[in-house]
């Protein structure tokens, strides 16, 4: 039966619905100021994590989360300052906001709330070891192995259509070094943003996985090696990408076979590379490579973005001692700048890359054209649903700082 154009949008836009949500309505600031009453200005429901001799509610974020119900109704979390040694998990379908109490709701740096957890993969999967994990399954968290990584099994249903993290840190400190993944963040089958918030780690610090959606804005993401990785899709906003050494790439992005077209992939704009400490910026000048393929359908952008003196010249490099580089992969810089651009570097690199989704180019770096055609610059170009619809971009808080 065939249906008039309306009604095939509605039903459209009901799946976008669905799964993407509509947008939440939060004076989240007035919330997280510290009163004599945390609570004043929090939605009604709000509950309220602190320490033991705060009088909350709750000692521990997890306890709260599981005392919700698991239906699409929005709950907000307020948790008092402190350092919360703790594994979080989020499986629930409906909307959920976690508050870090501050009365500088705009400056990462001032954060009293931090997530901590010490953990190594070894011989496990990395998922085990994620300080924050949002998905609606393990099966759907897991990495697993080879090309594809873990098989989800069929009929997975979606998990959190809006998570939001504000002024939270979280940390996986299992080694001061790159010892092996340690997630501090993992995201899959969800959609989620993360605002004023640092992500700590060495190896792997943020791990995007199948179906999972993140944004993150005016943040700090601290790591060595592929310290962004993942199948699903990333955007970073305006944040600090913090170098605590050099090893592996920046970004290391796995894409993923569906039979839709997709955007999976990272993208970094309009932030900033720049070592952690002095020791960093002394020791490891052109050491520091923006990425590598994960598999060759890795997709990685970095627009607008300084580049601080440890970058190396060609900026991308080959996955040692693996193809990993063909016509499907796109590893590619626009406008970007600072000492740890080499235009020269980049073109003697000898690495091609694929631009456009088109024939192999012999650079990384973006035309205007090329950027805007290719569905690099926007959010509704990017973020898809688990269907493929393009334009799940309403969990997006576009304003975060009213």
């Amino acid at each position: 039966m065939a249906f008039p154009v309306p009604f095939q949008l509605l039903i459209v836009l009901i799946g976008l619905l669905l799964t993407c949500g509509p947008s939440l309505a939060l004076d989240r600031v007035a919330c997280q100021a510290a009163t004599p009453d945390p609570l004043t200005g929090c939605p009604s429901g709000t509950l309220l994590v602190g320490p033991d001799s705060s009088g909350a509610s709750f000692s521990s974020v997890q306890s709260a989360i599981l005392s919700i119900p698991n239906d699409t109704t929005p709950y907000t979390i307020l948790i008092l300052p402190g350092t919360y040694t703790e594994q979080l998990n989020v499986t629930r379908r409906g909307p959920l906001t976690l508050l870090g109490q501050t009365d500088v709701p705009t400056n990462q740096s001032s954060n009293s709330v931090a997530i901590a957890w010490a953990a190594v993969a070894g011989t496990g999967d990395n998922a085990y070891t994620s300080t924050l994990t949002v998905a609606p399954t393990l099966n759907a968290s897991l990495t697993g192995a080879g090309p594809d990584g873990n098989p989800v099994p069929p009929g997975t249903p979606f998990g959190c259509t809006d998570f939001r993290a504000y002024n939270i840190d979280f940390v996986n400190d299992y080694a001061p070094y790159s010892d092996d993944p340690s997630l501090a963040i993992s995201i899959s089958y969800a959609n989620s943003g993360f605002y004023y918030c640092g992500f700590y780690s060495y190896q792997d610090t943020i791990y995007i996985g199948k179906l999972g959606n993140a944004y993150i804005y005016s943040s700090t993401i601290a790591g060595q090696t592929d310290f962004l990785y993942g199948f699903g899709t990333l955007w970073v906003q305006s944040s600090l990408l913090s170098l605590r050494s050099c090893g592996g790439g920046i970004t290391a992005w796995k894409g993923t076979n569906t039979t839709f077209e997709n955007m999976y992939g990272v993208y970094i704009h309009d932030s900033a590379v720049l070592p952690e400490n002095a020791t960093v910026a002394e020791e490891q000048v052109g050491q520091c490579a923006l990425g590598r393929p994960w598999n060759a359908q890795d997709r990685s952008l970095f627009a607008h973005t300084y580049l601080s003196a440890e970058i190396r010249a060609s900026g991308y490099i080959p996955w040692e001692g693996a193809d990993r580089i063909n016509f499907n992969t796109t590893m590619a810089e626009y406008k970007t700048y600072g000492p740890g651009f080499n235009f020269t570097g980049r073109m003697d690199a000898g690495i091609e890359f694929n631009t456009t989704q088109g024939p192999l180019t012999e650079h990384p770096i973006l035309t205007e054209e090329e950027y805007v055609t290719g569905g690099y610059s926007s959010l509704e170009t990017v973020f898809q649903d688990e269907k493929g619809t393009f334009g799940c971009t309403s969990w997006i808080d576009r304003t975060p700082w009213l």
